[in-house]
């Protein structure tokens, strides 16, 4: 049984010491952003300095101070130094950097293990088959690998609750490393204000269900409050795994996309990360970096500069590029000797026979290009391997007329990025004082930075003529095309920085979690199968002691019971109520203090079949209140609102249209209203199928006495007036004209449509006594209009058996006549 934590509990042992006053930025990312040079004589063997270069320090510029930095020691310190509480106290203290500190064999099995060889290439579209990655297994999933990653998730949650201020602290959570952190945090700090991004790709759901433990991934990105994404295309993955494999819809209102996720919004959000322009303004005009410029210039005096700068591994599209260089040479003989491609690559960040293999064929395809097309004097490829100093970098993007970037899968690249600024700022010797700087830009359109870049030449880089035209292009392009082109990208590239991408995460995450700290949090499930459910301040579970105690002392007594999904499960192809249910009723209905009542929208034909079985005394309320029975043996009593269902001729064929359109859908056809469901349908395409056919309904049915309305997978087209909120006053009403008024009302139901009945049991017409107990309880559904809640259709059963077993106190109200009562 889930318990309700206290408003100062957050699942754990107190942190060892006070966190300090006022809000501060927690960033947890798999490494410090920290540099470590041996040095014997320092206190632990290294002089510790912030790497100016570390991503999640740059992430951290912009947003509020203090920023506590939370990861796992620089791999040499990590090696040589032994976990130590004095070493862990003395880099906070002097660099606001709490290490993690993890086994040789736990860290190995995490990063080398997991990490890079599962989730990184599964996120980049590699398939689990897939022969050629490895040592030729494919991908296969390893329990032991995957165990050592939560293992790993756990240690940093454990870190960060020892810092955490959960009223105050915002957490930034970085990349696919610490996917498992949030559901550890939020389940040692429930209400722990936690903001994830994956600067990696969200692979399409096809590829993403393909992960065994999909659920428990997806759930831990759903306990965070804003999940971050560099483009929509990964945004709108994300979203789509959600709703096939969890069966969760979205929203979007005012800019949001929110995924409603028991009673919490989690925000999706959408925005690329720029460049540091801060670090790179300092590096442009070092004497160093001027000093290479002007040797690239002189190197490569009268021909055209084309740059590629890409980390060593399988999905740079490295090897792609040079076979475009050498398509363009075979085309254009003209060029040889003209143009020059300079590939910089960066030191791979994992090692395996994959690296190897690419490098490999990196280097065999530039031999044979310059063997075809150079001499002397000229090599049209230059491959320049392992790290290079910030400032020649800098020095290359100057002095390239052409910037490429050619991988065929990609999250963070801010490559053209940097290229844009070195070419708008940058000391550039080819290019006249005063005179508008120009560029031009190739760019795969599978990389996180190409919907920003909407002047570049997008490619795909799996087609090698394409991208071989596109450098064609860029080489032809007029001086006013490649001036415009800078302008215009570097008017985005200067406005989106790391300081404009924290300000905006930093503002969205608070507003994500305004109200953390004033919601009423339960705890469910164990392990990765962790989630909270966040309820408002007075809604609380229906507990049989409450409800038994009012039960007792009453003795007029009304209970009405939504069908699907209330007392029965949905989903099951046997839509008839169970022997227990059909029990269970029966003892209620043998009570004289008790009027029961199903309030279903199912129809009435289809309702007295099923309940044929009850006692004489249930009512039945069916197609949401339009038919209404008092007892087995009294008439159908209809609300007699509509004098004719013309309108169904309208209606059906519309609907047909759909569902002959729509796959897995259909059509409940009722006596006064018509239903399109499509539960059964593809969710994406189902869902986007509905809102059609809704806003075509409420087009040509505008002038029918009907209304349409959405709800659990369904269209559905009803009655005006007719409604399970008016069925119930109706239902009151008629028991106060008799001069029976209920002293007990239980009400349940799990759907949209019982919503109509909570909100009669807020504002009834006529007013309940004031001594009325009165229970609205939703099933599931949180957060609702009802004042309590149980979980499923087997707490409701179990819940009215113990009402049937409670002993009253009251003695038996006289029999009441509603014959006709509806009429009256």
């Amino acid at each position: 049984m889930p318990s309700l934590p206290n408003s100062g509990d957050e699942g754990g042992a107190p942190p060892p010491t006070p966190p300090p006053p006022g809000a501060r930025r927690v960033v947890v990312a798999h490494r410090l952003p920290l540099r470590a040079d041996p040095n014997p004589g320092a206190p632990h063997g290294f002089d510790f300095s912030l790497d100016p270069h570390a991503l999640p320090l740059q992430l951290s510029h912009g947003v509020p101070r203090p920023v506590v930095f939370v990861g796992v020691l620089p791999s040499a310190v990590a090696e040589a130094v032994q976990a130590s509480d004095e070493l862990a106290a003395d880099l906070l203290a002097r660099f606001s950097c709490y290490p993690v500190f993890l086994p040789a064999k736990l860290h190995a099995d995490f990063y080398d293990g997991f990490c890079k060889h599962y989730m990184w290439p599964h996120l980049h579209y590699l398939l689990p088959l897939a022969p050629s990655y490895g040592s030729g297994g494919g991908l296969p999933f390893n329990g032991d690998l995957y165990r050592a990653f939560l293992t790993v998730n756990t240690h940093f949650a454990e870190r960060v609750f020892e810092l955490l201020n959960p009223d105050e602290d915002l957490v930034f959570v970085h990349d696919y490393h610490l996917w498992a952190f949030p559901t550890f945090l939020r389940h040692k700090s429930p209400r722990a204000r936690i903001g994830f991004f994956l600067h990696s790709p969200f692979p399409s759901s096809e590829l993403f269900r393909a992960i065994p433990v999909r659920e428990d991934l997806l759930r831990a990105l759903l306990n965070a409050d804003l999940v971050g994404f560099h483009t929509f295309d990964y945004a709108r993955h994300f979203l789509s795994a959600c709703s096939r494999v969890l069966g969760l819809s979205n929203r979007s209102r005012r800019g949001y996309i929110g995924i409603e996720y028991f009673g919490r919004t989690v925000v999706v959000k959408i925005l690329s990360v720029g460049i540091d322009m801060g670090q790179l303004r300092a590096v442009l005009p070092l004497p160093e970096t001027v000093a290479k410029a002007n040797e690239i210039a002189d190197k490569y005096r009268g021909r055209q500069l084309m740059l590629g700068v890409d980390d060593m591994d399988l999905f740079k599209g490295i090897g792609l590029k040079l076979l475009a260089m050498e398509r363009l040479l075979e085309s254009r003989a003209d060029l040889r000797g003209q143009v020059v491609l300079v590939q910089i690559n960066n030191p791979a960040r994992s090692l395996g026979r994959d690296v190897d293999e690419v490098r490999a064929e990196v280097l065999a395809i530039r031999d044979r290009i310059n063997a075809r097309f150079g001499w002397a004097g000229y090599e049209p490829v230059v491959v320049i391997d392992g790290a290079m100093p910030m400032h020649d970098k800098v020095a290359f993007y100057t002095s390239a007329d052409i910037c490429i970037v050619n991988a065929v899968r990609d999250g963070l690249n801010r490559i053209p990025y940097f290229y844009t600024v070195c070419r708008q700022e940058g000391p550039v010797p080819t290019a006249p004082a005063g005179k508008p700087r120009q560029s031009a830009i190739i760019v795969s359109e599978f990389v996180g930075c190409s919907p920003s870049l909407s002047g570049a030449i997008r490619v795909n880089p799996w087609n090698v003529d394409d991208v071989a035209d596109a450098m064609n292009t860029a080489l032809r392009m007029s001086d006013g095309e490649k001036q415009l082109r800078q302008e215009k990208h570097y008017r985005y590239v200067s406005t989106h920085d790391v300081v404009y991408w924290a300000q905006s995460f930093d503002q969205d995450l608070q507003k994500a979690c305004k109200d953390n700290s004033s919601m009423v949090i339960l705890n469910f499930g164990l392990g990765m199968g962790f989630r909270v459910v966040a309820l408002g301040p007075s809604f609380k579970k229906l507990s049989p002691e409450l409800i038994d105690q009012a039960y007792r002392q009453t003795g007029n007594r009304l209970i009405l019971l939504d069908y699907d999904g209330t007392v029965m499960p949905q989903g099951l192809i046997n839509k008839a109520p169970s022997e227990e249910v059909i029990r269970t009723l029966n003892e209620l209905c043998s009570d004289p203090m008790n009027t029961v009542f199903v309030v279903s929208g199912r129809g009435k034909d289809e309702l007295a079949e099923w309940f044929a079985p009850c006692d004489e005394k249930l009512g039945i309320s069916a197609e949401h209140g339009y038919f209404t029975r008092w007892s087995r043996d009294s008439p159908w009593e209809s609300c007699k609102l509509v004098t004719h269902f013309n309108w169904k001729n309208i209606a059906g064929p519309v609907m047909k249209h759909y569902s002959d359109a729509t796959d897995g859908s259909y059509i409940e056809v009722k006596e006064t209203s018509l239903v399109w469901h499509y539960e059964e349908a593809d969710p994406d395409f189902g869902s986007c199928q509905a809102k059609e056919l809704q806003d075509h309904l409420q087009n040509v049915l505008a002038n029918e006495p009907v209304f349409v309305k959405s709800g659990h997978q369904i269209v559905e087209v009803n009655p005006q007036g007719v409604g399970k909120g008016v069925a119930v006053r109706n239902l009151i009403s008629t028991m106060g004209n008799r001069g029976s008024l209920p002293d007990f009302i239980l009400c349940v139901g799990d759907d949209r449509s019982d919503e109509d009945m909570f909100e009669a049991m807020i504002s009834p017409s006529p007013a309940f006594p004031e001594t009325a107990e009165i229970f609205p309880c939703t099933v599931g559904n949180k957060p609702s209009l009802a004042k309590y809640y149980l979980d499923d259709p087997a707490d409701v059963v179990k819940m009215l058996q113990g009402l049937t077993d409670s002993p009253t106190q009251q003695q038996p109200r006289p029999p009441v006549s509603f014959e006709n009562s509806l009429d009256d």
